[in-house]
């Protein structure tokens, strides 16, 4: 079946009118600390699309968003080292991280199910190992796991670093619309809901799997490699580290796994979670896991799956849409 798109009874006109005020915000002298929550925020929400891309949409419950966002991260601060500018790095980290997505289907997409899902969680960990080994060629031996400092980004202002946050939080946005309406929607949904009797149906599975892996994939990498540009430095540690993974999971179960509305209800009390929970850093990850299996038990379409079941929602929706 496929999919309407719903049409504002102002158009796009109070879409617009959001997007041109939140791109003011550094302009008209908002306090820093709400840039600070945005920037988190519209980063967090690029992951939790494209991994609701994956997880929602194409049936495949992918666990290595963090490889993605590593691999562009050390990319980025790799062509920094070498004399690129920031925002070359930027693209360099997020072909990286595409080329790499392809590179991984070869194998990962033989297996199937629950097999896939732990096959795609080695990887970050695979790639944490190797850069925490990795040296620099050359007679002076520095950084390796202890991490490098990005070069060029000390006079990158935080509007510019909110600015670049906010572009790629809208092209995720605006990308997943565009996919999810577009044949390549209606064949991951084919995929995601029977993947015998999709590919029976001519589609194919392999190439379509393929192909939102690798947007998955850049995308993600676009938003790891700007994240990056704000802290000033990466380590493998953290850059390859669970929290992205349970950062992005956790914004998408919570909003609605398959809606696309759920990343940004999610992705909104993931940022809370991220700054209420920063006095305890040594649990906070522990806690958020537990709300994750909690949201999961409890609500498994999350706010907006059961939003959408009530009487109340379906007639502001179709209110809202003149259906």
């Amino acid at each position: 079946m496929k999919a309407t798109i719903p049409r504002l009874r102002g158009g796009l006109t109070p879409l617009i009118a959001v997007l041109v005020v939140l791109a003011l915000f550094p302009v008209i002298g908002v306090p820093r600390i709400w840039l600070l929550y945005l920037f988190i925020f519209c980063i967090y929400l690029a992951m939790a699309n494209m991994w609701n891309l994956l997880a929602g949409y194409s049936g495949l419950i992918s666990l290595c968003p963090a490889a993605f966002i590593g691999l562009a991260g050390y990319t980025m601060t790799i062509m920094t080292w070498l004399g690129l500018p920031y925002y070359a790095g930027i693209i360099s980290g997020a072909i990286a991280a595409a080329l790499f997505a392809g590179l991984i289907s070869i194998p990962v997409f033989r297996l199937k199910g629950i097999y896939f899902a732990i096959g795609t969680l080695v990887v970050p960990e695979i790639l944490r190992l190797v850069f925490l080994l990795w040296q620099p060629v050359g007679d002076v031996r520095y950084g390796g796991g202890a991490g490098y400092s990005v070069k060029g980004v000390t006079v990158v202002s935080p509007s510019a670093e909110y600015w670049m946050a906010l572009a790629i939080a809208i092209v995720s946005i605006f990308l997943m619309r565009y996919i999810l309406r577009s044949k390549l929607g209606t064949g991951l949904a084919a995929i995601r809901d029977n993947n015998s009797t999709a590919a029976s149906s001519g589609i194919n599975v392999f190439n379509l799997k393929l192909l939102s892996f690798v947007i998955s994939a850049f995308v993600t990498g676009l938003a790891g490699a700007i994240y990056y540009v704000y802290t000033g430095y990466i380590e493998p540690m953290s850059a390859f580290g669970i929290k992205w993974l349970i950062y992005i999971m956790l914004a998408t179960v919570i909003g609605g796994e398959g809606t696309e509305e759920g990343p940004i209800v999610g992705t909104i009390i993931v940022v809370f979670l991220y700054f209420t929970l920063a006095r305890y850093a040594e649990v906070s990850l522990l806690i958020q896991g537990v709300i994750l299996v909690g949201i999961m038990l409890l609500a498994p379409q999350g706010i907006m799956g059961t939003l959408r079941k009530t009487r109340g929602y379906r007639s502001l929706l179709q209110l809202a849409t003149r259906r």
